[in-house]
C-alpha cells in the first residue's frame, strides 16, 4: 500500500507542480474547458501516472478515475476562480485530488483507517502544544507587549500580521529542535532573526526599538522552550 501511495503522490507532485508551467494555469483560465492546455495539462498527469507505476496496467481503472476526477476537479475550480478566495480554491483543489488518490488506493489495497490514534494522549498533548505555541502565545504576546504601546515608523510598509506569523512560526521551529535534541539550531535561528532585524535596529532613534524587539523575541523563544520542554517531559509518561 505505501509504494502504490508513494507512486501515486510522486504522478501528481510532477503533473500538478513541476511541469504545469504558470502559462499554461493563465491559458487555462482564460479559455476554461476549451482551452488546450487543460488537456496538455491531463495528458502530462497521463503519463507521470504511467511513469510512475512503471506501465502496469492492471492499474487503468485506477489511472481513469485519477485522470478523469482531475479533470473535472480542475474545471470546476477555473469556474469558480474570482468568485472563491485563491487561498481556498487551491487547498481544496489539493485535497479533492489526494482524496481521489486515496480512493484509487482504497480500491486496490483495501485498508482500515484508525482514527483512535487521533484520541491518543500523545496526540492531544502535541495539538495542545501547538495550539499554545501559535494562537495562545500570540494572545499573550500581544497583551504583555502592548503595555508599551509601541509605534514603528512606516509601519503601513509592513505586511498585515506579518510579525503575528513570524512569531508562530519561530516558536513551531523552537519546538521542533528541542523535540528533536536540537538546541544549536535554536541559537541558529535566534542568530538569523538578529541579522535580519539589524536594519530595524540601526534606524531606531533612541533605545526604545531595540527593547522592544529584544523583549518580543525572548519573550517568543522562552515561551516556546518551556512548551517544547514541557512536551518533552509529559510525552515519556504518557501511555498510548
Amino acid at each position: 500500500m505505501t509504494l502504490l501511495i508513494l507512486q501515486l503522490l510522486l504522478a501528481h507532485i510532477l503533473g500538478d507542480f513541476l511541469f504545469q508551467p504558470a502559462r499554461w494555469v493563465a491559458q487555462k483560465q482564460a479559455g476554461m474547458h476549451r482551452s488546450k492546455y487543460l488537456y496538455w495539462h491531463i495528458g502530462v498527469h497521463a503519463l507521470t501516472l504511467l511513469l510512475a507505476l512503471r506501465f502496469d496496467l492492471q492499474y487503468w481503472a485506477g489511472i481513469l478515475f485519477i485522470l478523469i476526477s482531475h479533470y473535472l476537479i480542475d474545471l470546476i475550480r477555473l469556474k469558480l476562480t474570482g468568485r472563491v478566495g485563491d487561498r481556498l480554491l487551491f487547498f481544496a483543489d489539493q485535497a479533492l485530488h489526494l482524496l481521489a488518490i486515496t480512493l484509487v488506493v482504497y480500491w486496490y489495497e483495501p485498508f482500515q483507517p484508525d482514527f483512535s490514534m487521533m484520541y491518543s494522549g500523545k496526540v492531544l498533548l502535541l495539538l495542545i502544544s501547538v495550539l499554545l505555541l501559535t494562537q495562545v502565545a500570540s494572545v499573550v504576546m500581544k497583551t504583555l507587549v502592548t503595555k508599551w504601546d509601541f509605534v514603528e515608523d512606516e509601519a503601513g510598509n509592513s505586511l498585515d500580521k506579518a510579525g503575528k506569523y513570524i512569531g508562530m512560526l519561530e516558536r513551531l521551529f523552537v519546538f521542533g529542535f528541542i523535540v528533536f535534541q536540537q538546541w544549536q539550531a535554536i541559537g541558529f535561528l535566534l542568530a538569523a532573526k538578529s541579522v535580519f532585524r539589524f536594519g530595524d535596529l540601526t534606524k531606531a532613534k533612541d533605545r526604545k526599538l531595540t527593547e522592544y524587539i529584544l523583549i518580543g523575541t525572548l519573550l517568543s523563544f522562552g515561551m516556546a522552550i518551556i512548551i517544547g520542554l514541557g512536551y518533552v517531559h509529559f510525552v515519556g509518561k504518557i501511555a498510548g
